[in-house]
């Protein structure tokens, strides 16, 4: 009979395989315990039997000794002789005890009773019967016979079972035994291996510990490298511009307003080192303005840059006031939407790796084609001016261009060495600018997918925008930086107190709007490089020093919150708002030119929102979130 077979210990952790083990032993013992409770009653069934035929071969034994004569003294040998006819011969006796002795063997089993043996029966046997009274017990009948048959049969199997049950019970301390020693080789095992795990656990984080401290040494050393590059590059332009301002320039076909631009090219470009402005001078007015004017070498002396023509805005933009479309565009987070030139088309791009174009018709969204080939995240989308290619930047260290109504790439701007994070389109044709973490902006030759310019931006770059001759960019160290066309120098700094999440520059590019994520927006005055107003959230307290700024209105509103290291805030197309999303999916809009919170829209956006966009006529808004939704407002 095959013993029940052991399941097998599953691989566990901890204590679950202990228990597991502990369970299936008690399963074991209880199986084997149902066994034995049900050999037990046989078992003492048995012994009643072999008690009951020991009485009965102690009874037999009596009536033999009462069959031997009293007076006889001695052996056989030394009778008379004279015996009566009625005794029986020995032989007969001997046949008679010899038939009782087979009928006890088959009732008792041999060696079971306690009775007679077949030395004894022979013995009495032999011995002469002198007494005419000696009678021998009658032989069994034929029920005693069929009962002693049944038992004889029972006794068998009883014994065949015993049998059975004794080599199942070594088979089963076999199987213990072999259990024993697996369960003390996987203790073992798992000794060693927590063991070892904990060994690796304390040196996984002694590796984590170290490379921590090293990525910040080096951290610490490349930036100091770089402020010194940096110092070194602005030293030698001051020289070169000192020089170049002793010189006298002749130019007599243009008007003054150029010597004027000349002068103030002047005082614009005189370097410096980076300065580490506190909040409180952050507020006021720099020393080093800038203009966006045409800088010499462009006006004289040199062929015209091919530009786009002019987007029209409108004179006045429309405050949205309620949501007409709501949809779940993309399979994941939205990161980015744009408005193309026509107000019409529109761009969304997401964690899924694609762009969606769409069209507003009748105050609905109806999707117009897909844009597929990025190879990672969209973290920034840009129509050109002409409305006719689509830009987007990609967490696969690339932009990406494509030709609006073409669903594949068309050109793949690579070379940065980490995620880029923002790609713009310059008002030049076929110029395009990214910015990246690897603390690098570029500059793009899209006729020939060139890399045209490198520029090292001392930190991880979260935004940029455009000027005509400037390149402005948003950073981690809560800095924003002004660099020219022509080289690689920043000619102006303006630090921020919190990470810089986007730029947005004014049609007329006398305006920045930044968002940071310390809650707050600021707009800043380009023609005096100073902060205007400061936009933020009730929640923050203000200091003095912000309450002495001249000059400086801080508007706050209840609840805004930035939601995300790339939360997106705009101008409108005439620059009298500031729109941006929260945290709690709400968006605020302020005056500019009064700093009042006009209004603040609440209803379809569940999660924080990451990006808005006004169009270009200024009659709609839309809006993008964490939870897959594209909202439309009117």
């Amino acid at each position: 009979m095959e013993g029940p077979s052991v399941p097998s210990v599953p691989r566990a952790s901890g204590a679950q395989w202990k228990r597991h083990i502990v369970r299936q032993l008690r399963q074991r013992d209880r199986t084997q315990k149902a066994l034995f409770m049900e050999l037990v009653p046989a078992y003492n069934h048995l012994l009643e039997k072999a008690e009951l035929l020991a009485k009965f071969s102690e009874k037999l034994k009596w009536e033999s000794k009462d069959v031997t004569p009293t007076a006889h003294q001695g052996s056989w040998e030394e009778s008379s002789g004279t015996v009566s006819d009625q005794i029986l011969s020995p032989v007969t006796l001997r046949v008679k005890w010899q038939e009782e002795e087979k009928g006890l063997q088959l009732v008792c089993g041999e060696g079971s009773s306690p009775g007679l043996s077949h030395g004894e029966l022979y013995q009495g046997s032999e011995q002469p019967q002198t007494s005419p009274q000696c009678t021998l017990p009658r032989p069994h009948g034929e029920g005693t016979r069929n009962r002693l048959g049944a038992l004889e049969a029972c006794v068998v199997q009883l014994r065949e079972a015993r049998t059975q049950q004794a080599r199942q019970l070594k088979e089963r301390l076999e199987q213990n035994a072999a259990l024993r020693e697996a369960y003390e080789g996987l203790r073992a095992n798992a000794v060693h291996g927590e063991a070892t795990l904990r060994r690796l656990q304390e040196e996984a984080r002694d590796l984590l510990d170290l490379l921590v401290q090293r990525k910040a040494r080096a951290a610490a050393e490349r930036n100091l490298c770089n402020e010194r590059r940096e110092r070194a590059n602005q030293a030698l332009v001051s020289q070169e511009l000192k020089k170049a301002a002793k010189r006298t320039v002749s130019i007599s076909e243009i008007p003054n307003t150029l010597d004027d631009g000349i002068r103030e090219e002047t005082v614009t470009l005189a370097p410096a080192a980076e300065p580490e402005f506190p909040e409180s001078e952050a507020c006021g007015t720099w020393k080093r303005p800038f203009s966006f004017k045409k800088r010499r070498g462009h006006s004289v002396g040199g062929a015209p840059e091919p530009r786009y023509q002019s987007i029209p805005m409108c004179v006045a933009a429309q405050i949205p006031t309620q949501a007409q479309d709501v949809l779940e565009a993309h399979l994941s987070e939205v990161n980015a939407v744009c408005f193309g030139p026509n107000s019409s088309l529109l761009a969304t791009g997401g964690a899924d790796r694609l762009i969606h174009l769409w069209n507003v018709v009748g105050g609905r969204l109806e999707a117009n084609q897909t844009l597929e080939g990025a190879g990672g995240s969209i973290t920034s989308v840009d129509f050109d001016p002409s409305g006719a290619q689509v830009l987007a930047a990609t967490y696969n260290q690339a932009a990406q261009l494509w030709k609006v109504g073409e669903t594949q790439s068309k050109e793949t701007l690579s070379g940065h060495k980490d995620k880029v994070t923002a790609a713009k389109f310059k008002l030049t044709r076929h110029q395009a600018v990214t910015g990246s973490r690897d603390r690098t902006v570029k500059e793009w030759d899209l006729g020939r997918a060139y890399c045209s310019r490198t520029i090292n931006v001392l930190s991880y770059c979260n935004d940029v925008v455009c000027g005509d001759h400037i390149i402005i960019s948003g950073h981690n160290d809560q800095k924003i930086r002004f660099w020219d066309s022509r080289g690689p120098h920043c000619i102006q700094v303006i630090p921020v107190q919190g990470r810089v999440t986007s730029l947005s520059l004014s049609h007329d590019q006398m305006h920045l709007l930044s968002c940071s994520r310390d809650n707050t927006l600021k707009v800043i005055d380009l023609r005096v490089s100073n902060i205007r107003q400061v936009f933020r959230s009730w929640t923050r307290s203000l200091s003095a020093t912000w309450l002495l700024t001249p000059a400086l209105s801080i508007l706050r509103a209840d609840g805004f919150k930035c939601g995300s290291d790339w939360t997106k805030a705009v101008f409108s197309p005439d620059r009298s708002y500031a729109l941006v999303g929260s945290s709690n999916g709400a968006l605020y809009i302020w005056d500019v030119d009064t700093g009042k919170l006009e209004s603040s829209l609440w209803g379809p956006h569940c999660a924080a929102v990451n990006a808005v966009a006004w169009c270009f006529s200024g009659s709609h808004v839309v809006s993008v979130d964490q939870g897959r939704k594209v909202v439309l407002w009117h």
